[in-house]
């Protein structure tokens, strides 16, 4: 008879996304994963089958957290659609404290996507989301007359994300806050 789990296999999703977000996947090993997540290597295994595995579950759990916000924020959200499209900047500009720099989503994009099918499959249906989301917001703009009617949503979409993307990868270059607000403001103008 198997033993029960004794442990909270969310927290240790959570703290396997933030070791491999910190250190990209290649780079993170069973043993960070093991004293990240604070289980044993057959814990891991046992409950994850693979090290790959758990990198999917993180993955998913950090796009269904992020992504999930961007959706409440652009189409639930109130006030103006530019506020809320700075918000977006300024997510990247200036993250929550305890989350390491960049964003995981970007790094697997560049470092699993080219030759992992399956997790680039699952990068492109999120990126889709968030396409339609943020394009739906300049729609949005445009119809209440806060972004010119006559520039191109898709466009404006694409760039966004081009944009968050870019803060993302500055940031975890070493770019200060000073060039990573320049950066958005400049953004904003643009839109």
């Amino acid at each position: 008879m198997a033993r029960p789990r004794k442990f909270d296999e969310g927290r240790a999703v959570e703290a396997a996304m933030r070791a491999f977000w910190a250190d990209g996947y290649e780079a993170t090993s069973t043993q960070e994963l093991c004293a990240a997540t604070g289980l044993g290597r057959s814990s891991i295994y046992n409950t994850f089958a693979s090290k790959h595995e758990l990198f999917v579950k993180a993955l998913a759990h950090y796009m269904d957290t992020r992504t999930d916000r961007l959706v409440e924020l652009l189409k639930d959200g109130d006030g103006p659609v530019r506020e809320r499209l700075r918000t977006v900047l300024e997510w990247a500009v200036a993250p929550d404290e305890d989350d390491p720099s960049g964003c995981l989503v970007v790094n697997a994009t560049v470092e699993l996507g080219p030759h992992d099918p399956d997790i680039a499959e699952r990068l492109e249906r999120d990126r889709r989301r968030r396409f339609a989301t943020l394009k739906g917001a300049v729609q949005d703009g445009m119809r209440t007359g806060e972004i010119e009617a006559g520039k191109d949503a898709e466009a404006l979409a694409h760039f966004m994300i081009s944009t968050i993307s870019g803060i993302q990868v500055a940031a975890r270059g070493g770019a200060d806050r000073g060039t990573l607000k320049a950066i958005a403001d400049t953004a904003m103008q643009s839109i």
